[in-house]
């Protein structure tokens, strides 16, 4: 299995899509991301073009978890050191919440070395708007949680169908499923930790690159309202809006091939 040592953890990662392809993707997974969790985000329509590059951050599946705190600039850090680690000068950068707000952090402190951006079902933070806080959701009963996880990925509620529930019945499946980890939740507390301090919008402006800002009209999590605000700050970027909730790739066929699209 691929690991590698990045600043002060042993990172998990993997390669993917077309070896050969000289349009590089980076692609960092949201709150408590896992490579092992199927299906795959290395499996998707995005294979076909892209040498693609996934790993798991830190504090989450096969990467090393201090228990200590972690901040975006970590995480951003982190990434940084994996691209160098990689030996990629620059690379297209696609984040999804969690991860949309390290690409953000990732692609203000260094903008060189990011070649198109895509900004998935996530906020700025600050005055431009936080994502809402799912580090509360851990304090309450697992039931009362669930329900309203729901309501957050879709705010449509039962009006969005079956899917959004299958989903989540399948990521319970799989984290039970998955081997006995007992930092496993140390680790994600630690990375909704970091994401409460998360605020990148007054320096948004310094991007200069392409961007896409690709969000759900349902998503109770990264509000609307929070693209707008992107939208606005990032000069020349482009918004566009999917039919779903936070999950809006999984809901909304055109999505993914938008996305790919963009980062051709």
């Amino acid at each position: 299995m691929p690991f590698a040592s990045i600043r002060d953890i042993r990172m998990y990662y993997e390669r993917g899509g077309d070896a050969e392809s000289d349009r590089r993707l980076l692609i960092i997974n949201g709150s408590g991301g896992d490579l092992r969790q199927t299906p795959g985000i290395l499996d998707s329509v995005l294979a076909k073009d892209f040498d693609l590059l996934a790993f798991d951050q830190r504090g989450l599946g096969q990467t090393t978890k201090p228990d200590e705190p972690y901040t975006m600039a970590d995480y951003a850090a982190d990434a940084l050191a994996l691209i160098n680690q990689q030996g990629w000068e620059r690379c297209r950068v696609y984040g999804m919440s969690f991860g949309g707000m390290v690409a953000q952090e990732l692609a203000v402190t260094a903008p060189g070395r990011v070649e198109r951006l895509v900004l998935g079902c996530t906020s700025p933070g600050g005055t431009g708007g936080a994502s809402y806080p799912l580090h509360e959701l851990l304090e309450m009963p697992p039931e009362d949680a669930s329900a309203l996880q729901a309501k957050l990925l879709d705010t449509r509620g039962d009006a969005a169908g079956d899917l959004v529930g299958q989903i989540i019945a399948a990521m319970a499946a799989q984290r039970e499923a998955a081997p006995e980890d007992p930092e496993r939740d140390m680790g994600y507390r630690r990375q909704l930790e970091a994401r409460r301090g998360h605020d990148t919008y007054s320096r948004l402006a310094r991007l200069d690159m392409p961007v896409l800002i690709a969000a759900g009209r349902y998503d109770g999590i990264a509000a609307p309202k929070n693209q707008e605000t992107m939208h606005a700050a990032i000069a020349g970027s482009r918004l566009e809006w999917f039919e779903g909730g936070h999950l809006f790739m999984l809901q909304d066929p055109k999505a993914n091939r938008l996305i790919r699209d963009f980062l051709l």
